[in-house]
């Protein structure tokens, strides 16, 4: 593998495996509703003045914005704000690995949307795989490595959300001719205004101002959520889709990595035992479909990079 595709793959695995960690920081002193539209709004920022620099604009037409909201809410205002309250009692490398069981919940929103007609044994397969791990890490004799019932139920809620909304963008969003970064910024931008929507509802808590809580908050929205996107359309443009689904695995080593070491948290044989599952499940979705439905996935994973983590 070339050196510089090597140092791109390395980056964004670094950056987006980071996430859950600044996630878990930014909560000392943000509720997850101030955290969240906090890092939707820095987000969409970076992407849109980026796209604007390189001549692009929003798209006009109502449809688009319409299916672009559903997104939105799919695959950033719901499950980031879930991921946000889980981690408030849960851990941060707990998190990582439930969300890699997306693909699970891809397929099964591909399959309810008719992206996907039928479905192989090995991918049955790595469904029952990846949801025996997440039952597993969520057990309930594993409390003092996972977190609450509530947290881990946060991160699932917030892992089928994100697969949902891979398949709702594959299925109402690709192939329109809009460039990817028009599609990322203009959903941030909408998961933005959902968020100002419910803020005076559920985001008006007292605001602990923590040094380590604002900086966390600044990297998640500018460097994690809006030069991350940016980074991951290098990558697939760059190296192609396969070489950047890679990160799925990298950036759950990181996430669990960093919240051994430097929040301490306690990870026992389940977690791990866990993590191996949903991993191994997440290569058989991963590998095994048709060249059609290659092809999709790759163009889908070019347009819903915003939604990861």
């Amino acid at each position: 593998m070339p050196m510089a595709t090597c140092a791109r793959l390395a980056a964004l695995s670094l950056v987006w495996g980071s996430v859950f960690l600044w996630i878990k920081i930014a909560g000392y002193g943000f509720s997850p509703v101030q955290m969240v539209l906090a890092r939707l709004a820095l987000g969409a920022a970076v992407l849109l003045a980026i796209g604007y620099a390189r001549g692009l604009r929003p798209p006009r037409e109502k449809a688009v914005w319409g299916h672009l909201t559903v997104a939105a809410l799919l695959g950033n205002a719901i499950p980031w704000t879930l991921y946000a309250e889980g981690e408030v009692h849960g851990s941060s490398g707990v998190a990582a690995v439930v969300n890699g069981s997306a693909p699970i919940w891809t397929l099964a929103a591909a399959l309810l949307l008719g992206g996907e007609k039928r479905v192989s044994g090995a991918r049955a397969g790595g469904v029952l795989l990846g949801l025996g791990g997440t039952a597993l890490i969520a057990s309930p004799w594993n409390s003092a490595q996972t977190g609450t019932g509530w947290s881990v139920l946060c991160f699932v809620l917030g892992s089928i959300g994100f697969g949902a909304s891979f398949a709702y963008t594959g299925r109402f969003l690709v192939g329109r001719g809009i460039p990817p970064l028009v599609l990322a910024g203009g959903q941030l931008a909408a998961a933005t205004v959902l968020l100002l929507a419910v803020f005076p509802f559920l985001g008006l808590q007292r605001v602990t101002w923590r040094t380590d809580s604002v900086v966390s908050v600044l990297v998640l929205g500018v460097l994690c959520t809006g030069f991350a996107a940016l980074l991951n359309f290098e990558l697939i443009v760059k190296d192609g889709a396969a070489v950047a689904s890679t990160v799925t695995y990298l950036m759950t080593a990181v996430a669990v990595v960093l919240g051994a070491v430097v929040l301490r948290e306690p990870l026992g044989p389940p977690v791990w035992l866990g993590a191996a599952a949903v991993l191994a499940a997440t290569g058989l979705l991963r590998r095994t479909p048709s060249r059609k439905g290659r092809k999709r996935a790759a163009r889908a994973a070019g347009e819903t990079s915003t939604s990861s983590s």
